[in-house]
C-alpha cells in the first residue's frame, strides 16, 4: 500500500483536456467511441491516469503525414 503514496493524485477531465488542448466534450465523445486515452469511473465521475494519458499521446506520435493513417 505505501505504492499508492508515491503516484500521482488522478487527473479530471478538464486537467486532461487543457493538456491535450482539447474540450472535455471531445474526451467524452473519445470515451464514447473507444478511441482516447484509458479512464477510470469512480461513482459518476470520470478520471484519468496521467500515465494512461501519456501513452496514449505517445502512441499517436507520427513521423510522415501518412503514419495518421495507422495511428491507433
Amino acid at each position: 500500500m505505501g505504492d499508492v503514496a508515491k503516484r500521482p493524485p488522478l487527473a479530471t477531465a478538464a486537467e486532461v483536456a487543457e493538456y491535450r488542448r482539447t474540450t472535455e466534450a471531445t474526451l467524452a465523445q473519445e470515451r464514447y467511441r473507444g478511441i482516447g486515452p484509458r479512464y477510470k469511473k469512480l461513482g459518476k465521475r470520470v478520471f484519468y491516469d496521467w500515465a494512461d494519458v501519456y501513452a496514449w499521446v505517445d502512441a499517436h506520435s507520427c513521423q510522415r503525414t501518412d503514419d495518421a493513417a495507422t495511428a491507433k
